[in-house]
């Protein structure tokens, strides 16, 4: 159905389903946590049986640390942009319509979430001063390298998460548009 065959009426009730969906953005961030730590646990179990079966160890990371750090960094970016591309995605298909919006909201969650997780951290730490116990592993880099990688990481993590949600959501709307297209052939 065109929407140019449509009655108003339609068109107007069409507008009330439509918009951002908070119960979406908020299970599709549920999603995105659950897939996040069933993702890493995987990544980690292969990565463990891989150093295994290379006989790779603790002195041939430390020999090249910022290659171990890189891959740590990259898989870790990637396991995190698949987990938000799948809470993006049922965030979408919740909402039905909008599945951008609606995945951009799981995304924004997530910050939400992260800021109040910091800002409590922040006070808790101020009181009970842990970071002060915090032992750092040395590492042969200088703290200006792990500083400047540890930014570029960050943005790299913000931009790909924000991306993949979106992306993730507009996929997740599609299942519903081909059904719509469907009925409307009918």
């Amino acid at each position: 159905m065109v929407a140019a065959d449509r009655p108003p009426a339609a068109d107007a009730a069409l507008l009330v389903y439509r918009g951002f969906k908070f119960g979406a953005a908020f299970f599709g961030w549920l999603i995105a946590i659950a897939m996040s730590v069933l993702l890493s646990a995987a990544v980690s179990a292969v990565a463990l049986l891989t150093a295994e079966i290379l006989d790779y160890g603790r002195g041939d990371a430390e020999a090249a640390p910022a290659a171990a750090g890189l891959t740590a960094s990259v898989m870790a970016i990637v396991v995190i942009a698949v987990a938000f591309y799948s809470g993006g995605y049922v965030a979408g298909r919740l909402a039905r319509f909008d599945g951008a919006r609606n995945g951009f909201g799981v995304w924004m969650v997530a910050v939400l979430v992260a800021v109040l997780a910091a800002g409590a951290g922040a006070l808790l730490n101020s009181q009970y001063d842990w970071l002060s116990d915090l032992q750092r592993p040395d590492v042969a880099l200088s703290n200006g390298t792990l500083a400047t990688g540890g930014v570029i990481a960050a943005v790299a993590l913000i931009v790909v998460t924000l991306l993949a949600a979106v992306i993730g959501g507009k996929t997740g709307q599609r299942y519903h548009e081909k059904i719509d297209r469907l009925i409307a052939d009918e």
